[in-house]
C-alpha cells in the first residue's frame, strides 16, 4: 500500500509537469496550422509548378528543372519590368517619407491653432480612405485629355492635350505620382505619432545649447524617429514593389510595357498567356526579392530588442 500511494503523487506531477510544458505548443499550434496551409503549402506547390512546364492546363506536366528561371531571367519585358519596378518603388518610398515627414511635422507644430490643424489632417489623410479602384478611377479622370488637369494647364497657357498614362515618356512618371499621392498619409499618420512621443525636455535642452530649429531637426527629431522611419522604409518597399492593383487599373502595364511591374508581368503571364509555369517562375523570383527586404527587416526589429 505504502509503494502505491508514492507512486500515485509522482505520477500525477509528471503528468502536470507534462501538461505545462506542451501548453505554449497548444497556443501555436492554430497559428503554425494556418502558416503550413495558407503559407507553406501553396509555396511549395508555386516552386514545383515553376521547374515544370505545360502545368495546370496539362495533366501530365513535364519536368523541366531550371529552364523556366533560365526563360524568365532572359525575357527582356521581365527585365524592363525590374526596371520599372525599381523606380517606381524606389521614388515612391522617398516621396512618401519626405512628405509623409513634412506634413507631419507641420501637424504638430504650436504654430497651428487645434482647429487648423483638424483642418489639415482631414485634407491630408484624405487619400487613404480612398480604396484602390476609387483612386484610380479619380486619377483616370483627371489625368484624362478631357480632364480637369489638362483644362487647368490650358487656362495657364501650357498644353492642355496631354495624354499622361497613354504616353511612352509620361506614362510611368503619372502612375508613380498616383502611387506617392495614395501613399503618404501611412508615414504621416506614424510619424506624427513619433513626433508627439519626442519628449519636449530633449527640445529643451538643445535649445539651452544654442541649437536652432534645423540643428534640432538633425540632432534631436531625426536621432529620435529613425528607428520608425527604417521600420517603415522597409515595409512600405515591400509594399510598393508588390503593387498591382493601381498599375492594373490605371495602365494595364503599358503603352508599350513603359509601366510593366513584376507583379503585373507575372499576372499577364499566367491570365493572359495562360504560362502558368513560367508565371510561378516569376512569383518565386519576386518571392526571393521581398525575403531579402523581410530578412532586412526582422534583423532591424531585433536589433531594436
Amino acid at each position: 500500500m505504502t509503494t502505491l500511494v508514492n507512486k500515485t503523487p509522482s505520477g500525477r506531477v509528471k503528468k502536470t509537469s507534462l501538461l505545462h510544458k506542451s501548453e505554449p505548443y497548444a497556443f501555436i499550434s492554430p497559428t503554425v496550422i494556418l502558416i503550413t496551409v495558407l503559407m507553406v503549402i501553396p509555396i511549395v506547390i508555386v516552386v514545383g509548378y515553376s521547374l515544370m512546364d505545360n502545368v495546370i492546363t496539362n495533366k501530365n506536366p513535364v519536368f523541366v528543372g531550371i529552364a523556366n528561371y533560365v526563360e524568365v531571367l532572359t525575357d527582356k519585358t521581365f527585365h524592363t519590368a525590374i526596371s520599372n519596378t525599381l523606380v517606381f518603388t524606389v521614388t515612391s518610398v522617398a516621396a512618401h517619407l519626405v512628405i509623409g515627414l513634412a506634413f507631419a511635422m507641420l501637424l504638430n507644430t504650436p504654430l497651428l491653432g487645434r482647429t487648423s490643424k483638424a483642418v489639415f489632417r482631414t485634407i491630408y489623410v484624405l487619400p487613404w480612405l480612398f480604396t484602390v479602384a476609387i483612386i484610380a478611377v479619380l486619377w483616370r479622370l483627371l489625368l484624362n485629355p478631357n480632364g480637369v488637369v489638362n483644362f487647368l494647364l490650358g487656362t495657364v497657357g501650357l498644353p492642355g492635350d496631354t495624354e499622361w498614362l497613354s504616353s511612352p515618356a509620361l506614362a510611368l512618371g503619372a502612375v508613380t505620382f498616383i502611387n506617392i499621392w495614395a501613399g503618404y498619409p501611412f508615414f504621416m499618420i506614424t510619424l506624427l505619432a513619433g513626433l508627439q512621443g519626442i519628449p519636449g525636455d530633449l527640445y529643451e535642452a538643445a535649445s539651452i545649447d544654442g541649437a536652432g530649429p534645423i540643428k534640432r531637426f538633425f540632432n534631436v527629431t531625426l536621432p529620435q524617429l529613425r528607428p520608425i522611419i527604417i521600420s517603415m522604409i522597409l515595409l512600405d518597399l515591400i509594399w510598393t514593389s508588390q503593387q498591382f492593383a493601381l498599375i492594373w487599373m490605371t495602365t494595364g502595364g503599358g503603352p508599350i510595357n513603359v509601366t510593366e511591374m513584376l507583379s503585373t508581368f507575372t499576372y499577364k503571364q499566367a491570365f493572359s498567356s495562360y504560362q502558368f509555369a513560367l508565371a510561378s517562375t516569376s512569383a518565386v523570383i519576386i518571392l526571393a526579392l521581398s525575403m531579402i527586404l523581410a530578412v532586412f527587416y526582422v534583423r532591424h526589429q531585433r536589433a531594436r530588442d
